[in-house]
């Protein structure tokens, strides 16, 4: 899908998001006085709001510009076309770009409990167990490859069901949570955010990412145009251990971040909680370890034909920013 969307031009979210985040799509890195801009890709204003309320980018000898999406396809869409410097996302997103011809490469990970990925369904569904969604529908958020995808696989295998035993439908996050909140769909597996805001919704948790069934492993990725430029690269690996400090405050700082999550995302108090919680803790360089574990979600994906052709996820990251 990635491969499709790479070739055509920005879909309207896409050049939506550009629009009202002020990315700069130029080939042109330097702003006013020969300053270099990064323009980093984001999801949900997740990293935005953490970078705000820490004041992590204080000092930076460079300015950053935010490219906002509502998923990973139409991020990477951004990258591939020039627009962000920079992707965000779970493991898969990430694989699926890959895997569709996007140039980019991992330069940094992320690491949580998987805890903010989970199939949620409506109370009266009548699915009270994984085995229960045998013959069912079931929405993935956003596209084909996310790691809403990944949860839902694993635990179909977990509980002996195949990929085919149930009817996958991909709806962007917005979409999907109108339709879930109307009761049109009994069962969505998605994340975040979202994740959160379909339990407020008369959702019930089926079954989340924790206990290792997704990887809790994320990507900070560059675009190789943007690794090519050594403005650009010294500014971004500035940018990643900023981030890591950031990460560190959400981590000691929960009630300030939730706040911060509730006036710039809109959230309930209790929904910014929940995401406060389930956060990313730390930025981490690409390590063997790393690449073993994310290997192993893309060798599934690819199996059930989700993932096509597979990735070499160590030949897909560049280890020189963080050491």
């Amino acid at each position: 899908m990635i491969r499709r969307l790479a070739t055509a031009a920005l879909s309207l979210t896409a050049l939506l998001a550009l629009t009202a985040c002020g990315a700069d799509s130029s080939a042109d890195a330097a702003g006013k006085g020969g300053q270099v801009t990064l323009t980093i890709g984001d999801q949900a204003k997740t990293l935005q709001t953490i970078v705000a309320a820490s004041d992590a980018l204080n000092g930076a000898k460079y300015k950053v510009k935010w490219a906002e999406f509502e998923g990973a396809a139409p991020l990477y869409q951004a990258v591939q076309a020039g627009a962000a410097d920079t992707g965000y996302s779970a493991d898969l997103p990430a694989l699926q770009a890959l895997s569709g011809g996007v140039k980019v490469k991992n330069v940094a990970a992320l690491k949580n409990d998987g805890t903010h990925v989970g199939i949620v369904v409506r109370k009266d569904s009548g699915i009270d167990s994984v085995k229960d969604l045998k013959g069912q529908k079931v929405v993935v958020s956003s596209a084909k490859g996310s790691v809403s995808e990944y949860l839902l696989a694993n635990v179909l295998k977990q509980n002996g069901l195949g990929y085919d035993d149930v009817q996958v439908q991909y709806l962007l996050p917005t979409d999907a949570q109108a339709a879930f909140a109307s009761g049109k769909i009994k069962a969505w597996a998605t994340f975040g955010v979202y994740q959160a805001v379909g339990l407020e919704q008369g959702g019930k948790l089926l079954v989340d990412g924790g206990d290792g069934r997704v990887s809790g492993i994320g990507f900070i990725n560059a675009s190789e145009t943007a690794l090519a430029d050594s403005s650009k690269k010294d500014a971004l690996a500035d940018f990643l251990r900023r981030l890591g400090t950031a990460l560190q405050w959400t981590s000691t700082h929960r009630d300030a971040y939730a706040e911060a999550i509730e006036q710039r995302n809109g959230a309930d108090a209790s929904v910014a909680k929940t995401l406060a919680s389930a956060a990313y803790s730390e930025v981490l360089p690409v390590t063997p370890e790393v690449n073993r574990t994310v290997q192993g979600v893309a060798d599934l994906m690819n199996g059930i034909g989700v993932l096509d052709p597979n990735v070499d996820v160590a030949e897909s990251a560049d280890t020189s920013l963080l050491k």
